[in-house]
């Protein structure tokens, strides 16, 4: 009798760590889905890019007149941290969007009128980066990709209305410090703003020039509420400027 206590004891010992460790188990998952750790989103300068990635479609096609050459560029909104990718992704489609080509995805159909935006404020579509940014982050977002795409458009508005579009459009092939961008900042989107953002500069071996290709801006989860760029960032804490500055590339490749 006292041995099935012990074995009476023993078993309820396990499946009640088995329980707490399925639920643990399951408020991660909650947390990775829904990105309770804040959100980054990357904007591109597309000349800048361009001129490390030539052989890209959305570059082979680029004009001096098109939108990205004088406006910022969607490369991605992500879930943090950065761990928090492919939420409920199968192992076959990971692997596809990790060796490419990005166009052989299966992703959900955006509306037309989202996409119409999408492919003039992410040129990037023309390589299927939307897909690539669905798959791998939009998943882990909470939302459906309309909802997704829908609301990094309108975060992007938000910076290519803003005194920062300004400055680099007014600025290319001239030399940008981290200090311009983040005084900038703070005088768009409120004080400590410049604080939170990491550049993200590649030398260019052809001309021999440092090239800001990408801003990185930390923030809240733009999916819980209807709060502006400017709350959203406060939301966030600071970030290292990684880059200390570099040039605005203007549109065109550099000879």
């Amino acid at each position: 009798m006292k041995r099935l206590i012990v074995n009476a004891a023993v078993l309820f010992i396990l499946l009640l760590a088995a329980v707490i460790f399925y639920l643990r188990e399951q408020d991660d998952l909650r947390r990775k889905t829904v990105g309770e750790n804040g959100y980054a989103l990357a904007i591109s300068w597309q000349p800048a890019f361009c001129e490390t990635e030539p052989r890209r479609r959305e570059c082979r096609e680029q004009t001096r007149d098109r939108f990205d050459t004088s406006h910022f560029s969607l490369h991605g909104l992500w879930p943090q941290p950065e761990e928090n990718v492919y939420c409920g992704v199968s192992d076959e489609m990971i692997e596809r969007d990790r060796e490419g080509p990005w166009r052989s995805l299966d992703v959900p159909r955006i509306e037309q009128s989202i996409w119409d935006h999408l492919s003039v404020v992410m040129p990037g579509t023309r390589s299927s980066l939307h897909k690539h940014e669905w798959i791998k982050h939009g998943t882990c977002a909470g939302v459906d990709i309309d909802t997704y795409y829908a609301r990094s458009l309108e975060l992007m508005r938000a910076i290519n209305f803003s005194q920062l579009r300004d400055l680099f459009a007014a600025n290319t092939g001239r030399r940008l410090s981290a200090d311009d961008i983040s005084e900038v900042l703070d005088t768009a989107f409120g004080k400590g703003a410049g604080d939170r953002v990491r550049l993200v500069c590649e030398h260019d071996p052809d001309s021999n020039r440092f090239l800001i290709v990408e801003l990185v801006l930390a923030m809240g989860n733009p999916f819980v509420s209807d709060a502006d760029l400017s709350d959203l960032i406060r939301q966030a804490p600071a970030q290292p400027a990684a880059c200390p500055g570099g040039e605005v590339d203007a549109a065109g490749l550099a000879s």
